[in-house]
């Protein structure tokens, strides 16, 4: 870059700043709303940051056995399950409080010690919900046991379970989503960032743009650079938020979370860049980041880890830029890596061709086709 085209850069970048701050729309998709998104996913996939499980359930004894009234006492002591009545009810009385969503489930005693059969029945849209498994694993171990005692057997293997993690042993699942939402808010901070290019090219200033001796690529640039300011602040701001706010854990690795951040922030805003460069209206330009942003924000281990997707879709999820983005973003802020490791380059490596691609064939694009267009 010579002389001139540094003189053309240090402008179009103030302009650029002086735009941020006159924009109000500017500010609040690239903080407050990351912040409502993040604040409200935290509360839903954390519980609010209560980490004591309890299911209530409702407990019907058709007869009163003996076997009835041990399971009765043995499902008091059971600590995740929460009796609504601590003495039995009817099943209509129970049957209407589930269909109320009262309690999370019923429990009907068996009538007889012989051929006895525990019925368990939840709400039916309720069916697969995490509380209906967790009631449903914890009665089966409950049944065991039982009759385990009943055939007056004791247990021959018992099992405990324990973790292990590369980063700090007080890792949870809230530093996971933290680190997540951070990622995702930078990413979508880029693709949608770039929305007054293509306000300027509906208005034709673009095409006056060009007829100057100004350069379209440092336009580009300035504008990349001042997101990259906003990612700074989102990151600061969404960190505090995490911490403070839900009792995330952050281990940092300076390093290896500025390389991820810078790499990243050029990524998606080069995406956002190229988004501009063949969009003719706004909502175009929305259209193609908001699908963009949906894909990659359920396909790239933003709130749970990919292996838990269908097989088939694994592939895709190697080839989006957010995967590696958010793996970046957690390696420096969690799990404090080194950047020795080779899958963290790899990954560096997929999103510098994303963005190097996104970034040239925008460029070419404005130079030739789109800025030429009249304004309409």
């Amino acid at each position: 870059m010579n002389g001139n085209g540094v003189k053309q850069f240090n402008k179009m970048f103030v302009a650029q700043i002086k735009m941020m701050f006159r924009e109000k729309q500017v500010w609040f998709w690239n903080i407050f709303f990351p912040i409502i998104l993040m604040v409200l996913f935290m509360i839903i996939f954390t519980g609010g940051g209560d980490d004591d499980f309890k299911a209530t359930i409702a407990v019907s004894q058709p007869a009163q056995t003996t076997e009835s009234e041990q399971l009765l006492e043995q499902l008091r002591q059971v600590p995740v399950l929460e009796l609504k009545e601590e003495t039995p009810v009817s099943k209509e009385q129970g049957l209407d409080w589930l269909k109320n969503e009262d309690v999370d489930a019923l429990i009907i005693l068996p009538q007889s010690g012989e051929s006895a059969t525990l019925e368990l029945i939840v709400n039916t849209k309720n069916e697969r919900s995490v509380t209906t498994q967790v009631v449903s694993g914890v009665l089966d171990k409950f049944i065991q046991q039982a009759n385990l005692e009943a055939a007056g057997a004791e247990p021959v293997i018992g099992m405990t379970i324990s973790s292990v993690t590369s980063g700090a042993e007080d890792l949870k699942y809230e530093d996971f989503l933290l680190t997540g939402m951070i990622g995702l808010s930078v990413a979508q901070g880029g693709l949608f960032g770039m929305v007054e290019l293509v306000d300027l090219r509906r208005r034709g200033l673009l095409k006056r743009l060009r007829m100057t001796p100004a350069r379209m690529g440092l336009y580009g640039l300035a504008s990349m650079l001042v997101r990259l300011m906003l990612g700074i602040v989102q990151i600061v701001i969404l960190s505090l938020i995490g911490v403070y706010g839900f009792g995330a854990s952050l281990h940092i690795n300076i390093f290896s979370l500025a390389v991820a951040f810078f790499a990243g922030a050029l990524v998606f805003n080069a995406m956002g860049y190229l988004f501009s460069s063949f969009s003719k209206t706004i909502e175009a330009y929305m259209g193609m980041a908001n699908i963009a942003s949906m894909l990659m924000m359920f396909l790239s281990g933003v709130f749970f880890p990919l292996e838990q997707l269908p097989q088939w879709l694994q592939p895709v999820t190697q080839v989006l830029p957010l995967t590696y983005f958010v793996d970046g973003i957690r390696d420096g802020l969690i799990y404090a890596e080194s950047v020795t490791n080779g899958a963290f380059w790899l990954g560096m490596g997929i999103m510098a061709l994303w963005g190097v691609v996104s970034f040239l064939v925008g460029a070419q694009l404005y130079r030739t086709k789109s800025i030429s267009e009249e304004a309409r």
